[in-house]
């Protein structure tokens, strides 16, 4: 006989309706602007302060069109200075000015707070497990990652916003507001879109993050190699397009479509990867690693350094990266300046001729952007701890001393290689230009006499792990203060005590200046100090307090 099937048939298989898959994406934004609120207001606020202080000293220094013109003349044919900032639409007036001066560095900012703010809330959370809390409840499957989407966007319109007002209130022309808070608001929204899609090719954030700034370096660097050619380059850049909107110079509105349509794009294909992998996966195969682990990796430094030595190597290239930049307008920053009294005050108040002051000024940058390394590297065991990775391994015979200094070695070990890449990288740049081989090792030194105050800032991060690890964001609200102090504290006229709470300002400004021994050791044992009074506390809490 036959068998006969008596069970019922299968149900067809459908797909869930995209409301299903939305449900919740309200609720999720909105509690994504709740725990992200600190932040958001921070960028945005810090995008304001950037265009607005920019533009008012580019209308401070250079008051009249004669005084516009000059500063123009030098620029139009100068590739460096091209490839580093954009296209020099328009410079011979305010508004062209100011975006040339903001210039990509402007654009490369609201493309990291795209990022961040996406990435925190897509791939971070699920890499904690919080994504997988919320699905449990009443959430569709897209609902975290368009909430992210949503999130981003909204606090990209609003930094457009400002934009758009703070030129406005130095009386530039309303379309050329409006077209340049648009221009970087629309690059913003693109990067975010992007980082919605590197969540979900890996299932690590620092890899989502990585391949995300990525994009945002390749941007830049097809950019600027399409700029200072034909131009015809540049098309192929995000970045491109939105500069290529053209404040103040002729407005174009439709690159503006080419950013919102790829970021459209991307955000499609963001949910569509999504819907082809599990939670807590990548579409990214992982690479297994060997079946034992080397014998340095059993040690705590080993793991520390084996954890942030991708960060280590990206920030050094970066750093490299800019310190060329840097190191290619040596030869012309008399020309640049022209005659104007105003920018050579500023340049020249480390000391010092014209070049020296300029590298010296150079220097401070790049070593208050290595801060951002400083204190990321130094906060990294407060995200190992709540991520919950730190309590396996300090339930084993590592000690909590040595694993917190662990990772402060790697601070500051990792901040020398950083800042002294850009030094290097300056010097190098410097010395092929001039033909002075000494500018490697000028430079290098000067990079490298800004350790000191970066190791303030990791001492200042350990202390804050171990005593306070609630308030670590105490640490990138120094790191806010070193850069208003370093960019715009001339700018603002800011008093004496208050530029003295950053540690760079105690840091002799070489090669301008003279070596002086006593601030930077009075730097070194306040680190010190810190670091100690951090390695003593971590003793004395709970874990994941």
């Amino acid at each position: 006989m036959t068998a006969v099937d008596t069970r019922p048939p299968a149900a067809p298989v459908t797909h869930r309706p995209a409301a299903d898959r939305l449900a919740g994406t309200a609720r999720l934004a909105r509690l994504a602007l709740r725990t992200s609120r600190v932040r958001v207001a921070l960028w945005t606020a810090g995008v304001a302060v950037l265009v607005y202080s920019s533009a008012a000293s580019i209308e401070g220094l250079y008051p009249t069109e004669e005084d516009l013109r000059e500063l123009a003349e030098p620029l139009y044919d100068n590739a460096a200075v091209i490839a580093l900032q954009g296209p020099t639409y328009a410079i011979d007036t305010l508004g062209g000015a100011a975006v040339f001066n903001i210039g990509a560095f402007g654009y490369a900012l609201v493309g990291l707070m795209g990022m961040f703010l996406v990435g925190r809330h897509t791939r971070v959370d699920e890499e904690a497990e919080r994504t997988e809390l919320l699905r449990a409840a009443v959430v569709g499957r897209h609902a975290p990652v368009v909430a992210a989407l949503l999130l981003a966007t909204g606090a990209l319109a609003v930094a457009g916003a400002l934009i758009t007002a703070s030129m406005l209130a130095l009386g530039l022309p309303v379309a050329g507001s409006v077209a340049y808070g648009l221009a970087m608001a629309a690059f913003g929204v693109v990067m975010a879109a992007t980082t919605a899609v590197t969540a979900q090719l890996s299932a690590h954030a620092r890899t989502a993050y990585g391949l995300a700034g990525a994009v945002l370096g390749l941007s830049y660097l097809v950019r600027a190699v399409g700029d200072v050619g034909d131009g015809r380059l540049s098309w192929a850049s995000p970045m491109g397009w939105a500069q290529q909107v053209r404040p103040y110079a002729g407005e174009r509105w439709w690159p503006l479509a080419l950013l919102l349509g790829t970021a459209g794009l991307l955000t499609a294909l963001a949910l569509q990867l999504l819907d082809r992998r599990d939670l807590g996966s990548g579409m990214l195969a992982e690479r297994a690693g060997p079946p034992r682990a080397a014998r340095w990796l059993t040690r705590p430094w080993g793991l520390a350094v084996r954890l942030q030595r991708a960060s280590v190597l990206w920030w050094a290239v970066g750093l490299a990266i800019t310190g060329v930049a840097y190191g290619s307008l040596g030869g012309d920053v008399e020309d640049l300046i022209g005659d104007s009294e105003g920018m050579a005050e500023i340049v020249t108040q480390a000391g010092g001729d014209l070049v020296d002051s300029f590298f010296a000024t150079a220097l401070l940058m790049v070593a208050v952007i290595t801060a951002g390394f400083t204190v990321a590297s130094a906060l990294r065991p407060r995200g190992e701890e709540s991520a919950g990775r730190a309590e396996p391994l300090l339930a084993t015979a590592l000690g909590r001393r040595a694993w917190l200094g662990s990772h402060l070695a790697v601070a500051a070990g990792g901040s020398a290689i950083v800042v002294g890449a850009g030094g290097l990288a300056m010097g190098l740049t410097d010395a092929v230009a001039s033909g002075d081989a000494g500018q490697v090792w000028r430079l290098t030194g000067g990079a490298l006499a800004h350790l000191p105050a970066l190791w303030v800032l990791a001492g200042l991060g350990a202390l804050l792990v171990g005593a306070a690890p609630r308030a670590t964001g105490l640490a990138w609200a120094l790191v806010g203060w070193c850069v208003l102090v370093a960019f715009f504290g001339e700018l603002l006229d800011l008093p004496r005590w208050a530029r003295d709470l950053s540690p760079f300002e105690h840091v002799p400004r070489l090669p301008a200046d003279e070596v002086t021994w006593l601030p930077l050791g009075v730097l070194t044992a306040l680190a010190a100090a810190l670091a100690a009074a951090g390695l003593a506390a971590v003793e004395r809490r709970d874990v994941g307090s």
